[in-house]
């Protein structure tokens, strides 16, 4: 094996792990600037336009100041505020390791996030989710 053809698969694979270390890059600027702009300060964001609309909260209602709340490190505020955003943490973390992985193995991306039947599955949740929390008896899934 030549030197060219391993520093072409070096340069490969760096290449590789851009996409994945750039979204790290992109979260912990979003962490950052939520973690120091306050969303429970009014006139910092935007409000939720389906909120302003129909004065109903919708799946991500609450998840700046989940955002916020881990950012100061209270896990137990940022869980009220929006429990399937805290809930959804996990998940995204462990796919984003697992396409980093690949990247650094130099293996192909996945052309699938997850079987059809979980992706499916997380949409129904989606969806009760964001009816419960503007029924009175879900008020405590409200931000």
């Amino acid at each position: 094996m030549g030197m060219a053809n391993i520093e072409r698969r070096g340069s490969d694979r760096l290449r590789s792990v851009l996409a994945p270390l750039g979204v790290a890059a992109a979260a912990g600027v979003v962490f950052a600037v939520v973690g120091t702009i306050d969303p429970n300060e009014p006139g910092h964001y935007p409000t939720c336009p389906f909120l302003w609309a129909t004065g109903l909260y919708c799946p991500g209602c609450g998840t700046l100041r989940t955002i916020h709340a881990l950012a100061h490190l209270d896990p137990v505020a940022a869980l009220g505020l929006n429990p399937l955003a805290m809930a959804m943490i996990p998940f995204l973390v462990f796919w984003w390791g697992r396409w980093l992985v690949r990247a650094l193995q130099g293996r192909p991306r996945r052309t699938s996030l997850a079987h059809p039947a979980w992706l499916w599955a997380f949409l129904v949740l989606v969806l009760v989710y964001w009816v419960v929390r503007n029924l009175p008896f879900g008020a405590f899934l409200a931000p």
